[in-house]
């Protein structure tokens, strides 16, 4: 098992070689984590990200600092690498996507304490089914964009802590347990042209969960906490490690780039693993171009970098082993880059400029149908996004998966 050949790559690293470069970015943000702040600040900032309701859109380095922000990201990272590890998983465009994603989304939602009941609800559906845990461990990973609802449900509803907290677990555990059945069925509504499939599930689930609360007086109601000093930092971390991850992918493609174009014939229409259709030498040089594509992005929209676009940045970059390159994703950014300039909202403000980089989940409808349809796909998209998130109050931190799933569903049919 530890083997994971693919005859185009020149060096082949092995499963474990693997999972060591997933974990070069958490072991690097858990060293600067202690560089730039004290233990103490880190502990209190790690406390202060787990009591607070989690909602879009909660900047972690505006709740606990940014050492702490980037040790809950490197924890949660670590987490899911040795659960991948011990349940022997081979490592393709899906594990690769799942980590990194998750990995972002530390930055805007989830921790330790409300992903834990998601788990745990996906590990006693498997037991129900009487079904391997590791057949849809993935698809429960993924899951863990309700998080927000335990936290919400535990800290945020104003009840007290001793009915809020096991409240919070019940819910998770629920959703957790839903989350796998109702995502197989759910990408039969968008054709697989959405890649956040899991999301679309949430969106939907979440609306339900949302409405039953409100049902009850419960009102949860969207946020904006975010951070603004931390965005030199940030480029130079995320610009590093894209460079590295291209000079990686080089020396394994046999210090070459040729096969890259290959990548770019493909629509990314699920499943598409670039990991087993090239090799994992063009896989690396495509997520590390698909990194600097976004910091590009950010910086042509005159954004700043914090807890969201990191979180943005790092979910591209983790699907460009599994559906996105250039050519599909480049059209949806221009798309909504052109909704922006022409519709009411502000082309640099951080929900536009994540609704550009998740919208990318769009992406396969650029690669079927070419760039037009994509550019077109992206403005109807930055419309939809914004304003979908009331449905689920924001408990659903894919939110542009919500969304992805509506517009695909409009606009490949048509």
């Amino acid at each position: 098992m530890d083997k994971i050949l693919n005859k185009r790559d020149a060096i082949h690293l092995g499963r474990k070689g693997h999972l060591k470069v997933l974990s070069f970015l958490p072991i690097c943000m858990s060293i600067l984590a202690f560089i730039l702040d004290t233990p103490t600040n880190i502990i209190r900032g790690l406390y202060n990200i787990i009591i607070a309701p989690d909602i879009l859109l909660t900047d972690y380095i505006a709740v606990g600092g940014v050492g702490a922000a980037f040790v809950n990201s490197a924890i949660l990272a670590f987490v899911n690498i040795y659960i991948l590890y011990k349940l022997k998983l081979k490592v393709n465009g899906t594990l690769i996507a799942t980590t990194l994603t998750i990995m972002g989304f530390s930055f805007i939602g989830k921790n330790v304490f409300n992903i834990m009941p998601i788990y745990l609800g996906g590990y006693l559906y498997c037991k129900y089914q009487e079904i391997e845990f590791k057949n849809v461990v993935l698809v429960v990973m993924f899951g863990s964009t309700l998080a927000p609802l335990v936290s919400e449900i535990a800290f945020g509803l104003h009840v007290p802590v001793e009915i809020g907290i096991p409240l919070g677990i019940i819910f998770g555990i629920i959703a957790g347990f839903v989350i796998t059945p109702l995502s197989s069925h759910m990408v039969k509504v968008h054709d697989g042209y959405n890649l956040y499939n899991t999301g679309f599930t949430a969106g939907l689930l979440g609306s339900v969960i949302t409405s039953i609360l409100r049902g009850f007086g419960l009102i949860i109601e969207p946020q904006q906490v975010l951070s603004s000093d931390v965005d030199v930092l940030l480029k130079v971390i995320f610009i590093t490690t894209f460079i590295l991850l291209i000079i990686l992918g080089y020396i394994i493609n046999g210090r070459s780039f040729k096969g890259y174009k290959e990548i770019l014939t493909y629509s990314g229409r699920l499943v598409t693993d670039f990991t087993q259709l090239t090799s994992y030498g063009i896989t690396y040089i495509n997520m590390g171009i698909m990194g600097l594509i976004s910091v590009t992005y950010v910086i042509i929209s005159g954004g700043i970098m914090n807890g969201p676009v990191a979180a943005a940045i790092l979910t591209v970059v983790g699907f460009s082993a599994f559906g996105k390159h250039p050519k599909n994703a480049i059209p949806i950014l221009i798309g909504v880059f052109i909704a922006g300039l022409t519709k009411i909202w502000h082309i640099d403000s951080t929900m536009v400029i994540i609704a550009g980089l998740f919208g990318t989940t769009l992406a396969p409808i650029a690669g079927a149908y070419g760039w037009i349809v994509g550019i077109i796909t992206g403005f109807i998209h930055l419309s939809v996004v914004m304003n979908v998130g009331v449905l689920h109050g924001g408990i659903n931190l894919y939110n542009n998966g919500f969304s992805g799933g509506i517009v695909a569903a409009l606009i490949v049919p048509l």
